[in-house]
């Protein structure tokens, strides 16, 4: 089931590709980890010889979606959105589905081929979207700083 978000679209604006950017760097090196511990993983149950061919490049890419996919779609933010305070939601201001997801992976990995000219696209859009936000009908925006005060005002 969709979410609402509690931020209004006063308060958030459309992300710079360069923040953007900085999160799919963080989220690359968190991701190379996972494979990596896959990997470690793998090499073990096969007895210490390395793990190659299409299943196991198959599973790395079901993996990779998956980590993105559970992400995206529980709160909008995966580890490296979260440090650089950015979320993925719907044009509506919703949680994506996992079909939004799906389509926001593979189109991502599209505007990888040419270039990177499917992210660089950002930088020349009115509305600051790429390849993938376009296609999943998505979005990736700013969330304002924590107000400190506000939040000790509460306890």
């Amino acid at each position: 089931m969709r979410r609402l978000f509690p931020e209004t679209f006063d308060e958030i604006q459309i992300a710079n590709p360069v923040r953007r950017l900085g999160a799919m760097v963080y989220d690359g090196m968190v991701i190379l980890a996972l494979w990596m511990v896959v990997g470690i993983i793998a090499v073990v149950i096969n007895d210490g010889q390395a793990v190659t061919g299409p299943g196991f490049q198959t599973f790395l890419f079901v993996l990779t979606y998956g980590f993105l996919a559970y992400f995206w779609t529980r709160n909008g933010q995966t580890l490296g959105m979260a440090a650089w305070r950015l979320r993925v939601q719907t044009t509506n201001g919703e949680s994506i589905s996992l079909t939004q997801a799906l389509i926001r992976f593979m189109v991502g990995l599209i505007s990888l081929l040419p270039a990177f000219a499917g992210f660089l696209w950002a930088f020349i859009n009115r509305e600051k979207l790429t390849w993938h936000d376009i296609a999943s009908g998505t979005c990736v925006v700013q969330l304002p700083k924590k107000d400190k005060k506000k939040e000790s005002g509460k306890r």
